[in-house]
């Protein structure tokens, strides 16, 4: 059950035109999110994320359907001052300086000058800008721009974080430094929604994902859920005469058999623990066992990939 809701997009409708021309990006989607949840949402190139979270942000006017943040209409005022938003491209002023930029996005929230001059510090400190306040963001590489993102986003302790292709731009030492940030962001409650193409991100930060394509969603659920059934396990095995193991094997497990030697897979993790017991018990030898445990990258690649089976 879905916690006192967040973000709740009913039947939302995306149609960019072009003349004549007009492009569905989003078809009908619905989804909600809880106060307190982490929910990842994810899709290919074009599938219709960025033109979500614009409807979210109120930054563009849905063809149909609705939006609501907080219990009101998606781009009020009373929605956005309860928000931390990171765009997909941020384009920031390039002769300001880091520490003025945050200065900027805290006095926009009216949080006191004298107040600013200590958190800012601690803030750059804590995306991993530590020294570079006074350096000129045109001087910034895209990670650190992007670390001042995710700083401008979170100064004013905003109770939802909504970001467009979360780590963009960041190496593995930037995207784990986000990683603990948003994990203690999570930790105290803060509600987070976010689009990303690094699903090992999803995996490990979030509570549910809504996966979309071309302009549908095509799955939703607790993040564990979505990938068990795809995982896989193998015991290879060898019988002795006389030893009754065949009957021990579900109908719906796969069996090999190559010399002397069987090997048997099933999906469930139960039933693998009870087959190895009781393959034991009956006098079968056990040669090897494997757990093939499943990314979110490859259900979201069976998703997706047309024709794609258990393998792809």
């Amino acid at each position: 059950m879905i916690a006192e809701s967040v973000i709740d997009v009913e039947d939302l409708a995306v149609v960019y035109r072009n003349g004549k021309k007009s492009k569905r990006a989003v078809d009908g989607i619905s989804f909600r999110v809880g106060r307190g949840e982490c929910v990842g949402f994810i899709g290919p190139n074009g599938a219709g994320k960025s033109s979500t979270i614009k409807a979210i942000m109120g930054f563009l006017f849905p063809a149909s359907g609705k939006v609501r943040v907080f219990g009101t209409p998606a781009g009020s005022v009373e929605s956005r001052k309860r928000i931390g938003y990171l765009p997909e491209v941020a384009l920031y002023y390039p002769f300001m300086k880091g520490r003025e930029l945050l200065e900027l996005y805290g006095g926009l929230h009216r949080i006191p000058r004298k107040e600013l001059k200590s958190r800012v510090p601690k803030l750059l400190e804590r995306v991993g800008l530590n020294g570079a306040g006074e350096t000129l963001i045109r001087n910034y590489s895209k990670g650190m721009q992007q670390r001042l993102g995710i700083a401008q986003a979170i100064i004013s302790d905003p109770a939802c974080l909504i970001f467009d292709e979360l780590s963009a731009g960041l190496d593995p030492l930037g995207r784990h430094d986000l990683r603990e940030v948003l994990l203690d962001l999570k930790r105290k409650g803060t509600t987070i929604f976010f689009s990303s193409h690094e699903l090992s991100e999803v995996e490990t930060l979030c509570d549910r994902a809504i996966m979309i394509h071309e302009g549908k969603i095509v799955c939703r659920g607790q993040v564990a859920d979505l990938m068990k059934p795809l995982d896989r396990y193998e015991i290879e095995f060898s019988v002795s005469d006389g030893a009754d193991v065949m009957s021990l094997i579900p109908a719906d497990a796969r069996v090999q058999t190559s010399g002397g030697t069987k090997r048997v897979r099933v999906r469930s993790h139960e039933t693998y623990s009870r087959l190895l017991t009781s393959f034991v018990n009956a006098g079968a030898v056990i040669h090897h066992s494997e757990a093939h445990r499943v990314s979110l990258e490859d259900y979201f690649i069976n998703m997706i990939r047309p024709n794609g089976d258990e393998n792809a």
